[in-house]
């Protein structure tokens, strides 16, 4: 083979405009994440009917709230490691029809302990199916636009947030929470055979892989397109990681700073957000709401960050990263002590939860953004599923401490309220990554 001519991936995909296949892609996986969203978010608008219809209190649901976020931090832990060896396309179909299933079979459960289980079990693909999805498309998007596009990709999680929670008004009343959670998981099952057939294996993986040529050139110009030369060898700029330790490497000297930094930040938006997702339809309903309006108004929270996500990645590709995603989690702080201090009856509440949304889950969304370009590709799963397993934690204890304060008799003010605080630690974790980057090369 004539090998004379080298073709470096990202500067490929850098240098031209968006292909059409680019672009269905990027609509694949914002399909992913619409569903995900949905399943992950289904619970909390579930709450107030199973806890009324099984007659257990909140604190006793609060394992059931817990098992699915513990279900995510695991399956992300995992995943990424097996997808830096093995590829994102095929772990990420096993992902979708894992959570699908599950979250399928979970209407079928009767007591907690059961579905406890099933939501954890959903939980391991959910959290197997974010990172995959995060990575393979910023190994095809070009850099320059590359954090626009991500957070219209993750828009869909904010969406789908929102769309089960207007779902979940329109078939509560009439066909209870079961046919809730079949909707839920029949959705990704059905776009399954979908994605198998349209969505392709990472360029990039296969060239650090050491794939065939031939694959790598015919993948490379069905997604990207642009001229192949034919007999080219193909290569990527960036770091080089030493050694097969995936997870290691995050710790190396070169990432130690960069992914210790991520993790907190994560650790505390997730927790803020958990919370507020899954407990602030009951907080809403004992503050005098009926349940169909809670959940209303707690959809607004996620339509909120569909905005902010996409203007928060608009504003990180033509600013510092880093500073528009903490000036983000101050505005939440604001805001969340803003919708602490208001009346539910307020015509204005709506508004606020609005906002707050806005620049808590626009933030979040900015760090899954930023994120795949603080590795190479050699660990680039791994990096970004650890970074949401580990924050995962987060969403565990926010999830568990809702029902644990309200069962002490915290009231809905003070249980919003405290959360300005975890807004703030989230802030200042991910100033300290403009210091770690500095050690750190430019990467792909």
């Amino acid at each position: 083979m004539n090998t004379a001519h080298t073709l470096d991936v990202r500067t490929h995909i850098n240098g031209r405009k968006m292909s059409g296949y680019q672009w269905l892609l990027l609509f694949l996986c914002f399909l992913i994440i619409t569903t995900d969203g949905i399943d992950v978010a289904i619970m909390g608008f579930l709450a107030p009917a199973i806890t009324k219809e099984w007659g257990i209190s909140k604190a006793a649901f609060g394992v059931v709230m817990s098992a699915a976020p513990i279900g995510l931090a695991i399956g992300a832990l995992m995943i990424g490691p097996l997808s830096d060896r093995y590829g994102r396309k095929r772990l990420l179909m096993v992902a979708v029809a894992w959570f699908g299933l599950f979250s399928v079979l979970a209407s079928q459960a009767n007591d907690v302990v059961s579905l406890s289980a099933l939501r954890f079990l959903t939980g391991l693909g959910l959290g197997a199916a974010m990172p995959n999805t995060t990575t393979l498309l910023s190994e095809y998007v070009p850099e320059a636009r590359r954090s626009t596009l991500l957070a219209i990709m993750f828009t869909g999680f904010n969406l789908g947030s929102a769309l089960v929670g207007f779902g979940a008004a329109a078939l509560l009343p009439q066909y209870g929470w079961r046919m809730v959670l079949v909707v839920g998981g029949a959705i990704p099952l059905a776009c399954l055979p979908f994605y198998i057939f349209l969505v392709p294996e990472s360029v990039r993986f296969l060239v650090v892989n050491k794939y065939p040529a031939a694959r790598i050139a015919a993948t490379l110009k069905r997604v990207v397109g642009g001229e192949v030369p034919a007999g080219a060898a193909f290569t990527i700029s960036e770091q080089k990681v030493e050694g097969k330790a995936k997870v290691g490497a995050l710790l190396a000297p070169a990432f130690r700073g960069i992914t210790l930094s991520l993790w907190a930040t994560y650790f505390m938006g997730l927790l803020v957000i958990y919370l507020l997702s899954g407990w602030l339809p009951t907080l809403i309903k004992e503050a005098g709401l009926p349940i169909e309006r809670a959940a209303n108004i707690t959809a607004m929270f996620q339509l909120g960050g569909t905005v902010g996500a996409l203007f928060v990645g608009w504003l990180m590709d033509r600013w510092t990263p880093n500073k528009v995603i903490a000036a983000t989690y101050i505005g939440g702080a604001a805001f969340i002590l803003t919708v602490a201090s208001s009346s539910v009856q307020a015509a204005s509440f709506g508004v606020l939860v609005l906002l707050a949304g806005f620049c808590m889950s626009g933030a979040q969304t900015g760090l899954n953004a930023f994120a795949p370009q603080c590795y190479p590709t050699a660990v680039r799963a791994t990096g970004v599923s650890w970074m949401q397993g580990i924050g995962r934690f987060g969403s565990i204890f926010g999830s568990a401490a809702g029902g644990i304060l309200l069962s002490l008799g915290w009231g809905f003010s003070a249980v919003i309220a405290i959360l300005a605080i975890p807004a703030t630690l989230a802030a200042l974790s991910i100033v300290f990554t403009r210091f770690a980057a500095r050690a750190v090369p430019a990467t792909a």
